[in-house]
This record gives structure tokens, sequence and C-alpha cells, in this order.
């Protein structure tokens, strides 16, 4: 038993990182009706800004603060920009959907000219602690990064819920989400609420991306296999479900390190890790097959 705890310790931080990139993917899908496969370029972006900005020797967490809010800046001027234009036109959701992957290119094309193609190391507070383990469990340590990715994640989405569920903006949120005509009918200012969401969703892409760049070396498209995860966490939560997306991401990234723990019971089993990047797409699978709508979801019905 001693030796299952560490699996999921790290499961969890893992998970609870892709619970954040789901969140991002939730809120602009159920406030816009659209799949925003430029999330995870705005956090790499996001990224890249707090790599430079640390760089001119920025205290981190006012280097983190100013990436934050560039991050969600580029998607709310994406939204402006470009997609409340393409919607007066009456544009498709799968046009809206198309513009958001033109988007992601059009950033990773400019990373690529400022920032260049060569991995870089990110420097991280976390680990400046030291590289010694907090702990060891069964024999596997447990570092202060896999501890702060977990508290920063689980509290992220639980204060990130809370907005939403518990407070004026959120209510405004929700109210937009289920119904924008009878929103605006009401006065809400629709257009600065779903501004704020797809804000917001950057946020919560970029804030994940500073421990993803960590994890991963720091280069254009380190946030791609981040992303495709958040993605099936979402689908497998919900899509328009946000305790859908926290549920998702913490069973996606339970899943895959039990797979890493099941593995190394016996010769047997050790095959069982190479394909435990390939769980969560057979989740996605699964869960389609079995509920469409997602552990938490409710089948979406618009009124028209």
């Amino acid at each position: 038993m001693e030796k299952i705890v560490p699996y999921l310790i790290v499961g969890l931080s893992q998970g609870s990182l892709y619970a954040l990139v789901a969140i991002g993917i939730v809120v602009i899908y159920r406030a816009s009706r659209v799949l925003n496969f430029a999330h995870g370029d705005m956090a790499t972006a996001g990224a890249f800004i707090a790599f430079g900005l640390l760089a001119l020797n920025l205290p981190w967490w006012l280097g983190f603060a100013i990436a934050l809010l560039i991050g969600g800046l580029i998607s709310v001027v994406f939204y402006f920009g470009v997609l409340i234009p393409a919607q007066r036109r009456e544009s498709t959701h799968l046009g809206q959907i198309m513009l958001t992957l033109g988007f992601g290119l059009v950033i990773q094309g400019l990373i690529v000219r400022f920032g260049g193609t060569e991995p870089k190391r990110f420097n991280f507070p976390l680990t400046d602690i030291g590289t010694e383990a907090l702990f060891s469990i069964g024999g596997m340590p447990i570092t202060p990064f896999d501890l702060g990715a977990l508290v920063v994640g689980v509290l992220g989405s639980l204060l990130f819920y809370l907005l939403v569920q518990k407070t004026p903006l959120g209510l405004a949120m929700r109210a937009t989400s289920e119904n924008l005509p009878a929103a605006q009918t009401l006065g809400i200012p629709t257009r600065r609420v779903l501004a704020f969401s797809w804000g917001m969703a950057a946020v919560l892409a970029v804030l994940a991306g500073f421990f993803m760049a960590k994890k991963f070396e720091l280069d254009p498209v380190f946030m791609l296999e981040p992303f495709l995860k958040g993605f099936a966490a979402a689908i497998l939560g919900g899509l328009n479900s946000l305790p859908g997306a926290i549920v998702g991401g913490l069973v996606l990234g339970l899943v895959e390190n039990m797979a890493a723990y099941v593995s190394t019971l016996s010769d047997f089993l050790e095959p069982l890790a190479a394909f435990r990047q390939s769980l969560a797409f057979l989740l996605i699978i699964l869960m389609l097959l079995v509920r469409p709508e997602g552990l938490l979801g409710k089948e979406f019905v618009e009124r028209v």
C-alpha cells in the first residue's frame, strides 16, 4: 500500500494541471459554443513571456503576474478583434473553430520568431527550494514541485468554481452561457461577460503552463500534449460541466500514474507503461460510447 501512495500524489498533481486546462476549454465552450484550439498556444505564449521577464531579473511573482495578465489580454483581444466580427457576419461554429486554430498557428509563428525553436530551461521558484525531496514514500521521492502543482491546480480550480457559482459575476456568466438573448434582455453586459470568460480561461491555461514548462522543456509546442490531455479531461468530465472538468482532469492524471504503478508489479505488465500516454484517448472513446455527455455533463438542449 505504501508503494502506491506516491503514484497517487503525483497522479493528483498532474491531474490538477490537466483540470486547469480543461476548465478553460469548458468555460469557453459553455460561453460561446466554440472549441478553442488556440488554448494551448495561449498558455505557451504566457510561459515564454514569463521566461523573458525572469531573464530581466524581475521577481518571479511579478513576472508570473504580468505573464498571466498578458495571456488573458491575448485571449480577450482575439475575442473582440476576431471572433465578434466573425459572429456578426454569421460565421458558423465550425468557421469559428477554424479561426481559433488559425490564431493558434499565428501565436506559434510569433513564438518561433521571437523565442526561437531551441528548447529552454524554465526557471521555477519551487525548484529554488532545493533539489532534495521533501519526503519519500515507498522509496519514491515527493518533491516541492509535485506538491506545489497539486496545491495550485486544486486551489485554482476550486477558486474559479466558487467564482462562477457564488458571485454576481459568476451568475452573469452562467446566465449568458445558458440563454444569451434572455441575458441581454435582463441588461447583462454579455460582451464583457464573455470577454471575461475568454480571459479567465487563458489565465488558467497560462497558470498550468508555468508548471508544464518546468516539467517539459520550454519550446513553441510544449503545451500540445497538455492541451490534448486537458481536452480529453473536458470530454471525460463533460464539456458543459465545470465540476466535470475538474473530476476529469484528476481521473486522467490518476489513471496515467496507476498504469505506471501497475507496470512495476511484474515483467508481464511492464509494457503497460508504454501506453500510459494513450490512455486519455482510450478513455475518450469509451466515454463517448457509454456516456457521450461525460461523467458529470448533461445533454445540451438549446431553445430556438
